[in-house]
Formats: C-alpha cells, sequence, structure tokens
C-alpha cells in the first residue's frame, strides 16, 4: 500500500535509491520532522540496484578515500545501525598494473591512503595471483591491495536504511514522481507530484542520473550526464577461493567479484553514447571476451545465468556533486558519483544531514560543489574503472 502523501514536509528528498534512503535515515534520526522522500518507482530501483556493490576507500583523491573510509566504518556497523544484514564481504580491492606509469599512479595514490589510516598496500604478481588464483599473470607488473576493503547487498543497504528511516517517522513515497517545483522569487514553495502538492521549503536531489533535468526545475545547472554500464553473472565456478578480491584489471577496466558459487563480472564500454540506455546489448561482449583471454582466460568456457544494464551518473572530473544551490533557497544535491555512489551513500547521507542543520561536516565537501567547472575548479579522480 502506497504511503500517505502529506500536504506539507520540512524537508522533500528526490530519489529513493541509497542516497535517497540514507539521508532521510540521517534526517530522521538527528530529529528533523516531517521528512519525506518522493520515489518514482520503488525504492532502490534505479542506479543502485544495478551496482557491482563494491565499497572501498582505494582512491587517488583525499576527499574520496575520505568518503570511502567513512562508509566502510558505517558498512561495518550496519547490522547495529541501522540495524539489518548487508552481506558485507571484506575481502579487499585487488588493481592489477601493467605499466610503470601505473605501479607510480597507485603507489602515491597508497600513500594518501596509508595516511588516512588504510591498510592498502603494493603487491607483487605472485601474491596477487594467490589472492585471484583464476588470473593468467602474462604482462603483469604488480598490483595494489586494500584488505579493507570489498563488496556487500546493495539492496539490502537501501532496506536497512528505508526500515529505519520509516521508524523514526520519515514518510517514503514511491510511484510518486515530481512534475514541477513552484518557487516565490528564490523561495522553493511547493513540489508538484503524480500524487498531488507538497508545501516544502526544502529539496534534496538525489536522483542519480535523472538530476539534471530535476535541478532545472528552480534553474540549476548540475553536469549529470547519464552513460550505460553491464554486468553480466557467470554459471557456478568449481574451487574459487572463499576470499577472492574485488579484482579489477585496471588497463582494460573488466572486473569480477564472487556472487554466490559464480563470479559478477563487468567492464567499461569507451564506444557507449550517453543516453538513458538501459536494455541489454551484445556490442560490448566482445571486448569483454578480449580482456577475459588475456586476463583469465578460464572463464571464457563458464557460461553465464543473466545480467543487467544500469546507469552511471558521470560529471566532467569523474567526482561527485554535493552542495547546497546559492541562486535557490533551498537546494541541496548529491549526485554525480560516477560509479561510486553506491559506497560513498553512507557517508554522504551524514553529510546533507549537516549541511541541512547548519554544521560542520566532517570533511571539507566545497571542492565537490557544482560551481566547480565555471571557477577552473575541476579535480579528477583516476582510480576509477
Amino acid at each position: 500500500m502506497a504511503a500517505h502523501l502529506p500536504g506539507a514536509a520540512d524537508v522533500v528528498i528526490v530519489g529513493g535509491g541509497v542516497m535517497g534512503t540514507s539521508i532521510a535515515f540521517h534526517l530522521a534520526e538527528a530529529g528533523v520532522a516531517n521528512v519525506l522522500l518522493l520515489e518514482r518507482n520503488e525504492l532502490g530501483s534505479g542506479s543502485t540496484s544495478k551496482a557491482a556493490g563494491g565499497v572501498r576507500a582505494n582512491f587517488s583523491d583525499e576527499l574520496n578515500i575520505a568518503l570511502g573510509a567513512r562508509s566502510l566504518e558505517a558498512f561495518a556497523r550496519f547490522g547495529e545501525r541501522p540495524g539489518q544484514e548487508i552481506d558485507l564481504q571484506r575481502v579487499g580491492y585487488l588493481f592489477l598494473l601493467e605499466t610503470a606509469d601505473q605501479l607510480e599512479l597507485f603507489r602515491e595514490s597508497t600513500r594518501l591512503q596509508n595516511a588516512a589510516g588504510q591498510p592498502t598496500r603494493m603487491i607483487d604478481v605472485d601474491e596477487a595471483v594467490s589472492l585471484a588464483p583464476i588470473l593468467a599473470p602474462d604482462d603483469l607488473a604488480g598490483a595494489c591491495f586494500s584488505p579493507a576493503d570489498g563488496h556487500c547487498t546493495p539492496e539490502s543497504v537501501v532496506l536497512g536504511y528505508a526500515t529505519a528511516a520509516r521508524r523514526l517517522g520519515a514518510t517514503l513515497a514511491t510511484g510518486c514522481e515530481v512534475l514541477g517545483i513552484d518557487a516565490l522569487g528564490n523561495h522553493i514553495t511547493a513540489v508538484r507530484t503524480s500524487r498531488g502538492d507538497v508545501r516544502t521549503g526544502t529539496v534534496i536531489c538525489v536522483a542519480g542520473a535523472w538530476s539534471a533535468p530535476l535541478a532545472e526545475l528552480v534553474g540549476v545547472e548540475l553536469p549529470v550526464t547519464p552513460l550505460r554500464r553491464q554486468i553480466v553473472v557467470t554459471e557456478a565456478i568449481p574451487d574459487l577461493p572463499a576470499g577472492l578480491p574485488m579484482t579489477i584489471d585496471f588497463s582494460s577496466t573488466f572486473y569480477f567479484h564472487r556472487e554466490g558459487p559464480g563470479l559478477l563480472v563487468g567492464m567499461s564500454d569507451p564506444d557507449e553514447q550517453p543516453g538513458f540506455h538501459l536494455n541489454r546489448t551484445d556490442t560490448w561482449l566482445p571486448r569483454l571476451t578480449e580482456a577475459m583471454t588475456r586476463r583469465a582466460p578460464s572463464l571464457l568456457d563458464v557460461g553465464l545465468t543473466g545480467g543487467w544494464a544500469g546507469l552511471y551518473e558521470v560529471t566532467p572530473d569523474h567526482n561527485a556533486l554535493i552542495g547546497e544551490a546559492d541562486g535557490v533557497s533551498r537546494f541541496l544535491y548529491a549526485t554525480g558519483f560516477s560509479g561510486h555512489g553506491f559506497l560513498q551513500g553512507p557517508a554522504v547521507g551524514e553529510i546533507i544531514r549537516d549541511l541541512y542543520l547548519g554544521r560542520e561536516p566532517f570533511v571539507d565537501i566545497s571542492p565537490l560543489d557544482a560551481r566547480r567547472f565555471h571557477t577552473s575548479a575541476a579535480r579528477a579522480e583516476r582510480n576509477i574503472v
């Protein structure tokens, strides 16, 4: 049964993925009354449900390291707060490296991660193969391993946050599409939806790949581009190590981790064109087959049981957009995570809570303000696939 849509709310969150539910939980936990989340489909049905589920602090940018580390702490305690089993597997992240330039890139990011308290280390090829025995070591020069990282179940994270947010008094309305945002001068006054209007003075945009058109309703520019990414799941593979890391071939972007008795497998497709393409295609599979042939040829004999397509929400510098618009009051946003949104969901929930309440967040997120692209302050995240 759909939740009753109130006539007014102190804050309206648009988007019911990990970001939206995390923010709803953190606001309700902090005692904010009349929190309303709007999701046009079902909770977690957008990009969150299509995520590979990786969680990590292995990044090349200090701010992303901080967001990942804070979220890892939250994922580790998720069973107690908010209270949900998420099948967290801290098997580590293993980046496979082929060139001297790649080795130096990851040496530098490893130094940053170590300075932040993360146990990341550079390892040789033999140790990489011992961690992931299905690898073919040809042409590898070394690897980077972050043992505190891993993967968990995105749908369970959304369920945990949503259940706790409702328990704390938030309203989460599904099947409710936002049609417009009204403002008087530069002050938001209401959100118009497919189920009626809601009076409010605050909107939080966490609509993922759909954020740009939502922000345009109030004259805010969020440079977010939708880009399809696809994943396949293999049949059971005998003798897979229980502790097989999330493994990424950095040159090709081919990656895999355990999914039940088989593997979840994906990679980027440089020929993919931007757009809201959610259908599965086979056009990327020859490139995937080529990467498997080089790096894990035994997988060529393994059948596939299924797969899916989802959307990355990409920004020009592959870093998130987090902040509050200055042209309209109050419009907050957290979007454009370029493939690492799920894993930063807990930390971003805290940050948006604090921005709403006028508190100082645990980390300075001013570099992620959307206006950075007008001031030449963009910063590139390199440890991505």
